[in-house]
């Protein structure tokens, strides 16, 4: 499914790339081979098996760590101390994170899916390095994209042909949905609002991505919302507001 998912994802950025007139030079965006290992092959092969194991409002739950991540990873590499704000941000994000996995009983500290817990994690921290590689990257966020998905995907292929590539039509469709809207479109739609709008209020917008992604989950998925889940989710918010640099 990452395959197909990945291949659409190239084909909306190729389509964008052609659209623009810009001239593709392979020379030029090998850094891309690089990149497109973090994202999309590792950063959704990590996810993906993070949701296999875990429901889907804990996975996306603590996927949305990365802000938090990030800020950790800003002050290791690019020398950014933490204020005291900032570090008490990554403490309650985190915090959250452990109410979450461990559904509530901190007091023994017994995580319903371990091995789950930290894909989920682990994908956040994936997400979170790729932006601090993407930061070195004065490309237009189109072209980075487009050529990032286009080694993910030889990536994913060798993968597949290693593994067995199994032909789904359910599965192909679902893929191609996936690659659209949950890699594609919404990515260049971000891009776009960063572009015509105040990147502060675009940027703020993200504090109902999780809320909705909750609702989405309760009503098509048919997953009872932990409260567990709500106080965690609202603990990585708070530590992400916390951790913010204005």
């Amino acid at each position: 499914m990452l395959l197909y998912a990945s291949l659409t994802s190239t084909i909306i950025f190729l389509g964008v790339n052609l659209r623009e007139g810009r001239k593709f030079s392979v020379r030029e965006n090998l850094y891309s081979a690089f990149l497109g290992f973090i994202n999309p092959f590792l950063y959704y092969l990590v996810l993906f098996n993070a949701y296999s194991l875990l429901p889907a409002q804990e996975a996306q739950a603590l996927n949305y760590t990365w802000p938090i991540i990030l800020v950790v990873f800003s002050s290791a590499f690019l020398g950014q101390p933490l204020t005291i704000k900032e570090f008490f941000g990554v403490i309650v994000g985190f915090l959250g994170a452990l109410v979450i996995g461990t559904h509530g009983n901190l007091s023994s500290l017994s995580f319903a899916n371990p091995l789950g817990d930290a894909l989920a994690l682990s994908s956040a921290l994936v997400w979170a390095m790729y932006w601090i590689f993407n930061l070195r990257d004065p490309r237009k966020a189109e072209e980075k994209m487009f050529w990032n998905f286009f080694f993910g995907s030889l990536y994913i292929l060798a993968l597949g042909v290693i593994r067995g590539i199994k032909f789904d039509p359910l599965g192909i469709l679902g893929a191609v949905y996936i690659g659209t809207f949950e890699m594609g479109l919404t990515f260049l739609l971000w891009l776009k609002a960063l572009e015509r709008e105040d990147a502060g209020k675009v940027a703020s917008l993200v504090y109902l991505t999780p809320v909705l992604s909750l609702v989405f989950i309760s009503i098509v998925v048919g997953e009872k919302i932990l409260k567990s889940t709500l106080l965690g989710l609202a603990l990585i918010l708070l530590g992400i507001m916390l951790s913010r640099r204005e």
